[in-house]
């Protein structure tokens, strides 16, 4: 076949090298050249056909193979996700006694989903942009354009942004780790020092919650340098009972304990008094009044119900006995 192109008054001599304008020719390209021994066709297919064609592979192989692994580890991403929630919220589900949320399993699946979602999103997220920007790259790079203005102007890009938002990127952290770390939910009753109420809603940039006098707050997450929950597997409701200071301290604390024993025992009570109540005894000395502390486990976020309830409950004990409640001295 050679011989036979060799001897064609079109054919010309020379080599792939030259023909294919490469010092290193494709296999395509060499292939070409020993079928038509043209040097003019050669560097034709070279010039308009063979880097074109691998060029359009290249191009079409790396977005596949990003596609391919953008796709399994969001896959990936949502399955450790929903598991890491699950596993959290099954485990703290058992110490709630069913009572957080007044038992509405509505409320519990809420702050679930709504923790696996924001913490898959983002972390999807981050991930496309990894992997699709590296194809980008690559992509740039397959078809002969410099790519270290680019990156030279990405780069002081990047650092002026980071500048210019730092206070959003500390929150978005912020939110992050706090939703990583399982801080508080849906639900909670926190205080974060500037405002304590019930969360209501959580981001990575913000956290709304509203208060007992109905009062939204919206507290950027990078803002909150420490949090109190007072919604994370049990609570104590702590009463300082002050009575005159000649009252008879152990006829006191018999009829704390009985009054608080009744109520531990009431049907409507036993679910939120996780333990067996405890009066510790003289808690201070105040003036004309002596201060006798009383305290009970509870459920999360049901300190203020037992407490008053059982406030009620001292009081009318103490009406029958004819204890005399004092007020304590200010110190």
């Amino acid at each position: 076949m050679s011989l036979v192109l060799g001897l064609l008054p079109w054919a010309e001599k020379g080599t792939p090298e030259v023909a294919c304008k490469d010092d290193t020719p494709t296999t395509a390209c060499r292939l070409v050249w020993n079928i038509s021994r043209d040097t003019g066709f050669t560097s034709f297919y070279a010039t308009w056909l063979d880097k074109p064609i691998a060029t359009a592979l290249m191009i079409i192989l790396t977005f596949v193979v990003a596609l391919i692994v953008k796709n399994v580890v969001h896959r990936a991403i949502t399955r450790v996700t929903l598991r890491m929630a699950e596993g959290t919220m099954s485990e703290r589900v058992k110490e709630r006694s069913r009572t957080v949320f007044d038992g509405s399993p509505a409320l519990l699946n809420q702050r679930r989903a709504q923790r696996a979602k924001t913490l898959g999103s983002v972390l999807r997220s981050i991930s496309s942009i990894i992997i699709m920007g590296t194809a980008a790259f690559t992509i740039l790079g397959s078809l002969g354009l410099n790519l270290a203005p680019i990156l030279a102007s990405a780069s002081v890009i990047g650092v002026a942004v980071g500048f210019g938002a730092q206070n959003i990127v500390k929150d978005f952290l912020a939110g992050l780790f706090m939703l990583l770390e399982d801080q508080y939910g849906v639900g909670d009753i926190i205080d974060v020092g500037s405002a304590k109420g019930t969360v209501e809603a959580v981001t990575l940039r913000v956290t709304r919650m509203r208060d007992v006098n109905g009062v939204v707050w919206y507290v950027p997450n990078g803002e909150i340098k420490k949090v109190g929950n007072e919604s994370q597997n049990w609570g104590r409701a702590v009463l300082d009972i002050p009575v005159d200071i000649h009252e008879d301290t152990e006829k006191v604390k018999d009829l704390l304990q009985a009054a608080a024993d009744e109520m531990a025992a009431s049907p409507d009570w036993d679910d939120l008094i996780l333990e067996k109540p405890s009066v510790w005894g003289v808690q201070a000395l105040a003036g004309d009044a002596i201060v006798i502390r009383v305290v009970l486990k509870t459920a999360p976020g049901k300190q203020g119900d037992v407490a008053r309830e059982l406030r009620e409950r001292v009081k009318r004990a103490f009406d029958e006995a004819g204890v005399s409640v004092a007020t304590p001295a200010a110190t």
